[in-house]
Parts: C-alpha cells; structure tokens; sequence
C-alpha cells in the first residue's frame, strides 16, 4: 500500500472526518480556507485516488460522490502491516517502536491487544519474528 502524497493525504483527512460520501465541491469546500485550489485540480486529485483503490465512488446525477475504501484507522494498520512485513529485524524494530511510546500508547496496545487475543490466545504459527530473546542458531 502506497502512502498518500500531501494532496491526497488532505483530502483523505477530509473525507475521513466527514464519513460520508462528499462531492468534488464538497471536498474542495473542505479543504478551505487552508488551500484555494482549482475545481480541476481536487478532482483530479480524487480521480487518481479512485484508480489507486483508495476511494469508491458513485455517480449522483450528474457528478460524483466519493468516499474512502477503509477507515482511517485500517488504513493506518495496512501501512504498519506493510512496513512490518517488508522491515528485516522485525522483532527489533517492534521493540524500538514500543520503546518510543508514551504510557498512554502503551496502555491503548495493551487495550488493543486484549481486544485482538482474548485470554492470551496467540494467533499462532509464526509471529514475524516476534520472539525476541530466541536463539537464531541450530540446535
């Protein structure tokens, strides 16, 4: 998954907050009064981001109503899920991202992780590499 350009991360941001399929007009409207920007150009912007699989769109009469294919928040996990899985020192670079948290982020992961793995119930097999302390050598 591709990260947004700072365009389109805006307007995603905008579409985001309104969770409701909006217009070209209404997104340009939004994106007010932090960026002026030319009908053509939020429409291309959104076009674009239609074809990257980002929005789903609908004709409405004549014009288009656009609104993202996920959340905010399973976007945000889809990038953390790519980048885990392209990082090499998985369980390294988890552990540095942990250890870079306040205590609040710390407590939401372990709100999270009860909520994903009820009653210590792993997923099981493999991790990605989770076992920190694990002895890379054969037996």
């Amino acid at each position: 998954m591709a990260r947004f350009g700072e365009l389109e991360e805006q307007v995603m941001l905008r579409l985001w907050a309104v969770n409701a399929p909006l217009s070209v007009r209404e997104v340009r409207e939004a994106l007010r009064p932090d960026r002026e920007l030319a009908y053509t150009t939020v429409m291309t912007v959104l076009d674009k981001l239609h074809r990257k699989g980002e929005l789903r769109r609908r004709l409405d009469g004549r014009a288009y109503r656009y609104e993202p294919v996920l959340s905010r928040e399973a976007h945000t996990a889809a990038l953390m899920r790519d980048d885990w899985l392209s990082g090499g020192g998985r369980a390294g670079a988890l552990v540095h991202f942990v250890e870079g948290m306040s205590a609040e982020q710390v407590d939401a992961l372990r709100d999270a992780l009860r909520v994903a793995l009820p009653e210590g119930g792993g997923q099981g097999g493999d991790a990605g590499g989770a076992d920190v302390g694990a002895d890379p050598s054969p037996g």
